[in-house]
């Protein structure tokens, strides 16, 4: 005859969490999953990314470049360079994350992710892994590739390397949030081109806030994009348009607010769950 003490004991065993306070075994193996998701399609998510910064990058200095002056007291394509490539790194940041999650939801194997013993925030940091992973490999990518063929270096690494991170999990968390949010890939495309996209374009990517007017340089220090931009630009070239501590600053709390975000959606289930 079993002892029914020793049953209820065995079954609040079973509940207990038995990987200590972070299971890092669940939290590497997602992360290695959202890497490799990027990578076995290497072709469209590296390669492509650098053709396209590349493209920019040709069609500006053919356009503009001869009859444009310095900016800020460097060439006008040494100007661009750091704003094409953060746009480019955060644009395939947040691909990253809301495409793993929507297509997910879509193929309705999205309960394959959330019934394994992984807490909301193992769930966010493990999504942002493979985020900030592709962004920096994008970055590194073109960096190479500008210093290859057109001699650029980098004036502040340090710098760079802390605003392309905080671009990638920045952008990495808005995906997460994108990803859970939307439930059809329409709605993901509406998001990416209303809002993402918008976003990139106008903060002082392909140009020098201090030349806007008063009103529109107001509008742009509000989108913290601006700050990313500007930090790495100052971490590439040396030059900025605003205070790089403060960039920082900015970036960092907003990219905080968004991981928050992202896990309270995660925790209730919010679309996620029926």
């Amino acid at each position: 005859m079993q002892n029914p003490a020793s049953d209820q004991e065995t079954h609040l065993q079973m509940g207990v969490r038995r990987f200590g306070r972070v299971n890092w075994l669940g939290l590497g193996t997602l992360a290695k999953r959202e890497i490799l998701r990027f990578v076995a399609v290497w072709t469209q998510t590296l390669l492509a990314p650098l053709v396209t910064a590349g493209l920019f990058l040709l069609i500006f200095s053919i356009a503009i470049g001869p009859s444009r002056g310095d900016v800020m007291g460097v060439p006008f394509l040494t100007f661009l360079i750091p704003g094409i490539m953060t746009m480019t790194v955060i644009q395939n940041a947040f691909a990253n994350t809301s495409s793993s999650i929507v297509i997910s939801k879509v193929q309705g194997n999205i309960v394959d992710t959330l019934m394994p013993p992984l807490a909301p925030l193992e769930l966010v940091l493990g999504y942002l892994a493979g985020a900030v992973a592709r962004g920096l490999c994008v970055a590194v990518a073109i960096s190479l590739a500008l210093w290859i063929v057109l001699g650029q270096g980098v004036a502040h690494p340090i710098w760079a390397l802390t605003f392309v991170l905080l671009g990638g999990a920045m952008m990495g968390a808005v995906g997460i949030v994108a990803g859970i949010f939307a439930n059809k890939f329409d709605q993901m495309a509406a998001i990416t081109n209303f809002i993402v996209t918008p976003l990139a374009f106008l903060s002082g990517t392909f140009y020098s806030v201090s030349a806007l007017p008063e009103v529109l340089q107001t509008f742009t220090r509000v989108n913290p994009i601006f700050y990313l931009i500007d930090g790495a630009r100052y971490g590439m070239i040396g030059v900025s348009d605003g205070s790089p501590i403060l960039g920082l600053a900015v970036v960092t709390g907003v990219t905080l607010a968004l991981c928050g975000l992202a896990w309270q959606m995660l925790k209730t289930g919010y679309r996620l769950k029926s």
